[in-house]
């Protein structure tokens, strides 16, 4: 278990507002892997918060915030405003990048469902800032300027997801960048079934060993 030099709730500005998050940062982390939350998700998800645990064992840091506040998600529409998703992540990733305890760490993007289609949209804008994503049971298909994205993409799916496995592989075939499909046999949208959500985040902790934490920062 490593051992927390950060970890705290905080708030982050943006724009006119602010969003509520959870910083973790292990003692000699190297990078940060931010989380954009699906539809109706919060910082509070069990499932992400879980993953998280797991990458926090790994010494990745994380950021898990909401990407609406408690107002806007009462606006159903609001989960699929796929550019205000984006700013907000743009946002939060720049603080990030200013912010001491976090400046020097590289960065990587976890999202699920309408939040992974954030991360790309907001990887495609950043370019070589971030250096690698995980989607899991996402939406990849929402987001826009697919081929724009230089950061390596791992797209994890559950078998019995039939109707998302398809659309993720039509954004896949977008993809330029370094990518991989992977296919959790058994497993439903949420992974809920026993061991699939631990499967989820041994993937996206050898996908973010690979590549983000050997990368440097720009």
């Amino acid at each position: 278990m490593a051992n927390y030099q950060i970890s705290e709730e905080i708030e982050i500005p943006v724009d006119s507002i602010k969003v509520s998050g959870q910083l973790t940062v292990p003692e000699n982390a190297e990078a940060i892997i931010v989380f954009a939350h699906g539809s109706g998700s919060s910082r509070h998800s069990s499932r992400n918060i879980y993953v998280a645990q797991l990458l926090q064992e790994a010494r990745f840091a994380t950021l898990l915030f909401d990407l609406l506040t408690l107002k806007e998600d009462e606006d159903y529409a609001k989960r699929f405003e796929i550019s205000l998703l984006r700013e907000r992540l743009l946002a939060v990733s720049e603080w990030l990048q200013t912010e001491p305890g976090t400046a020097g760490l590289s960065i990587g993007y976890f999202g699920a469902s309408t939040g992974a289609a954030a991360t790309l949209e907001a990887a495609a804008t950043l370019g070589g800032k971030i250096k690698a994503i995980v989607s899991r049971g996402g939406r990849p298909d929402l987001a826009a300027n697919l081929p724009l994205v230089t950061a390596p993409t791992l797209f994890i799916l559950g078998s019995l997801d039939k109707e998302v496995i398809q659309l993720n592989k039509e954004a896949f075939s977008l993809l330029k960048s370094e990518k991989e499909l992977i296919l959790i046999e058994g497993a439903s949208h949420l992974f809920e079934e026993p061991g699939k959500l631990e499967k989820v985040a041994n993937m996206a902790i050898t996908w973010f060993n690979k590549y983000l934490k050997a990368a440097k920062t720009n």
